[in-house]
């Protein structure tokens, strides 16, 4: 018992430590190259995960959706951007020594983010060893097979952003100005449920492109929304093309206000929730506050475009899927089944 506690200790009083130095480090300036390893050194056969944390009520959503990528083989660690400032230390430091104890392969770490600015999650961070980070939120879920497609679909696409959830712009016609929208049959923005990217993007969003892109930066703080549109907009400049859609064989997005009992992909597989639970974490969601949010979305592709005087988004179709089924259809037991179905006597 006695050296359980003193374990226990250790490791509250090297937690507080590295807590103290992430807030040092957040406080030094991340855009001077010399602090971020050299680009050319990058592991590419691994990603990192930047998971974003604001909600207490989530933590317990958080720590088993932070354990699932930890085992995945194509991670090479998880760090919990924690973006709220109030939460007490106490609070992180039980985090942070509750997350190391559930890490399955992949350490995962907890950051204490000094603003509560979305900006913060694009941070250029010296620990990032890999050549690609997947940018994820707290109560988005993928299964561990789609994440691993998702990784190999970037690992061919690395200038583009690879993701599972998708919106877009347009034109209204009516009024002539840029909208945020869905389209069923293309798309220009990937979301930061769950997005792959390059890990030089983050030091090009936080510390490049001049006068313009400070001024979007800073209409993503007022807005405190639209910081995965800045993003699209940037690396579509970069490289002239779409994002790219990836099909998942389960997400599950337990901050969607469409959630209820018994809907939502993946159900029944893995965790289940009791409705107080569910209703707590679907309501501290960004994208449950209904009323304007498309509205806001759209004021900001309207102004980031103002900004820069072009708009850069492209569009992408369709959706690369793991595996495509045999679509004819073949007789098996005196029913039409798919070929792939049929077993050869």
């Amino acid at each position: 018992m006695a050296n359980k506690l003193s374990l226990f200790f250790f490791f509250f009083v090297m937690t507080c430590l590295s807590l103290v130095c992430s807030l040092r480090q957040r406080s030094s300036h991340l855009c001077d190259r010399k602090t971020l390893p050299d680009p050319r050194i990058l592991r590419a056969d691994q990603m990192t995960v930047l998971m974003n944390g604001y909600s207490e009520s989530r933590i317990p959503l958080l720590r088993s959706i932070a354990a699932t990528y930890s085992a995945i083989p194509s991670v090479s660690s998880v760090v919990v951007l924690w973006g709220n400032p109030s939460t007490p230390a106490q609070t992180l430091i039980q985090l942070s020594y509750n997350l190391s104890i559930s890490s399955s392969s992949a350490p995962i770490s907890v950051v204490r983010h000094s603003t509560d600015s979305l900006n913060a999650r694009f941070l250029p961070r010296p620990s990032v060893t890999t050549r690609a980070v997947a940018i994820c939120d707290d109560d988005v879920e993928i299964d561990p097979k789609s994440v691993e497609f998702a990784f190999r679909v970037w690992t061919s696409n690395q200038h583009r952003l690879v993701g599972f959830f998708a919106r877009s712009h347009d034109i209204d016609l009516t009024e002539r100005t840029w909208i945020y929208t869905v389209h069923h049959d293309k798309y220009s923005i990937l979301l930061t449920k769950f997005m792959i990217l390059k890990t030089e993007y983050l030091y090009k969003y936080s510390c490049e492109g001049g006068k313009a892109m400070m001024e979007m930066r800073e209409r993503v703080n007022r807005m405190r929304n639209c910081e995965d549109i800045l993003m699209n907009f940037m690396v579509s400049e970069e490289g002239n093309e779409g994002p790219i859609l990836v099909g998942a064989e389960r997400a599950r997005d337990w901050g969607d206000g469409r959630n209820g009992e018994g809907e939502g992909e993946g159900e029944g597989e893995g965790r289940e929730m009791e409705g107080e639970e569910r209703k707590r974490v679907r309501e501290v969601g960004l994208s449950s506050r209904r009323g304007g949010h498309r509205r806001r979305r759209g004021e900001c592709i309207r102004e980031f475009h103002r900004i820069l005087g072009r708009m850069p988004l492209r569009y992408g179709y369709g959706k690369v899927v793991n595996s495509v089924g045999e679509q004819g259809l073949c007789e098996k037991g005196g029913k039409l089944v798919f070929c792939d179905q049929q077993v050869a006597k």
